[in-house]
């Protein structure tokens, strides 16, 4: 698209353009309000699956997490190193029963209390108006679907 004076226009609006870009803002905010409980994003996340669902296999947390079954076993290892989870699979290829410690129930509960600011800041109540209402959007269209 061209202007009267032949310089482009702004482009036309892409969905797709505009979540990955509020993804990428989201996601920076989300691992510097994780830094300082020594955590990542997909640490977080496979965390979150661990404890949500009781004896997931290692090829369940990697499809829930999007990741391949290896980085579940090394990341899973260092959960365990950093005392966070425990792995109480006998063996490769049987069963996995992987769950919290109590060091990493306490500290899911706060990376969940960083999230929580995080969503205040970027889709709250003093955030971008546009961001307001991207955020209800998203609240509106889980309503739901997940317990709050």
């Amino acid at each position: 698209m061209t202007t009267e004076n032949d310089r482009p226009g702004p482009p036309a609006l892409s969905p797709t353009i505009v979540v990955l870009t509020l993804a990428r803002q989201v996601e920076n905010e989300l691992s510097a309000a994780l830094a300082p409980l020594d955590l990542t994003v997909s640490r977080l996340g496979l965390l979150g699956h661990i404890a949500g669902v009781p004896g997931a296999s290692f090829s369940d947390l990697a499809r829930m997490s999007g990741i391949t079954v290896q980085t579940v076993h090394s990341t899973v290892k260092a959960l365990v190193k950093a005392g966070l989870v425990h792995d109480h699979t006998a063996r490769a290829g049987s069963a996995s029963a992987i769950e919290l410690t109590p060091e990493g129930a306490r500290l899911l509960q706060e990376a969940q209390r960083a999230v929580a600011e995080v969503d205040e800041r970027m889709f709250g109540p003093d955030a971008d108006p546009v961001l307001q209402r991207v955020g209800g959007a998203i609240r509106a269209a889980f309503e739901g679907v997940f317990p709050s």
